[in-house]
């Protein structure tokens, strides 16, 4: 509790409650959608800090509520099987990723991020939906968690093309959401070893993230209470038109900063 204390008081009221702001507003699209917390949470803290250290603030609270999503259900033993390969493929990227970004590239992942939005909102608002065919699937499947994983190291974003994959397989809903949930909570389990070994996920970083976990979680709830009262296509739509300026925003930023 005091190392908590210590580093609340090392932050201005003002940062902090920008903060829990962003978890709040992360955590209230996880609840609506099912996913994005990671996605909005480094969106947004990536236009006061480098995605990496936005990408530690997230660890806890990505992970425990990937793991909430994830053990909501009974198939994430037989899809553990399943997408192992991509699942080992997040893990080896993330961390070699990691190993081999330089340190001095954070305007860089800047770019990076806001790439990754703008193309992950464009799939959202045309409804693109990959087919992966049964017999493509065992040589596509590492390929696509190296890709994810590289994509994690640099931006601290997990969803291309990770995401567009899981829809392509076209699995009965429930088992969509556990998988997507398996996906995340590896990812972040990676990421998390990955800021570690990079000496980003210290005492300061991990009480942050561990603050953080309290608006997250009032976010989803209160995002999960919303879901039932609009239209979930409509609420979809509007946060990817905002992720799109998100995105460009962060695509543009080095050049107009």
């Amino acid at each position: 509790m005091d190392v908590l204390l210590s580093i609340l008081h090392a932050h201005a009221p003002a940062d902090l409650a920008l903060i829990a702001l962003v978890f709040v507003l992360a955590g209230l699209v996880k609840g609506v959608v099912g996913l994005g917390l990671p996605t909005v949470a480094v969106g947004l803290l990536g236009m006061m800090m480098a995605p990496r250290e936005a990408a530690a603030l997230l660890v806890v609270p990505s992970l425990v509520t990937n793991v909430w999503q994830l053990a909501a259900g009974p198939s994430a033993g037989l899809l553990a099987r399943r997408l192992w390969p991509m699942l080992a493929g997040i893990v080896a990227g993330t961390l070699l990723g990691g190993m081999l970004l330089p340190a001095s590239a954070s305007a860089d992942a800047v770019t990076a991020l806001g790439g990754a939005l703008m193309m992950y909102a464009a799939a959202g608002l045309a409804s693109f939906t990959l087919h992966v065919p049964p017999s493509g699937e065992r040589a596509a499947s590492p390929v696509v968690g190296l890709v994810t994983g590289a994509v994690t190291a640099a931006t601290g974003v997990f969803v291309i093309p990770a995401v567009p994959y899981l829809q392509g397989l076209k699995l009965e809903r429930d088992a969509l959401v556990q998988a997507l949930g398996l996906a995340f909570t590896t990812s972040t389990v990676a990421l998390a070893a990955s800021l570690l070994l990079a000496g980003q996920f210290q005492v300061q970083a991990a009480g942050l993230s561990f603050v953080a976990l309290a608006p997250a979680l009032a976010g989803m709830m209160l995002g999960q209470w919303i879901r039932g009262r609009i239209r979930p296509a409509l609420f979809r739509r509007c946060f990817f038109i905002g992720l799109f300026v998100l995105g460009l925003h962060l695509l543009l930023r080095p050049f107009i900063g």
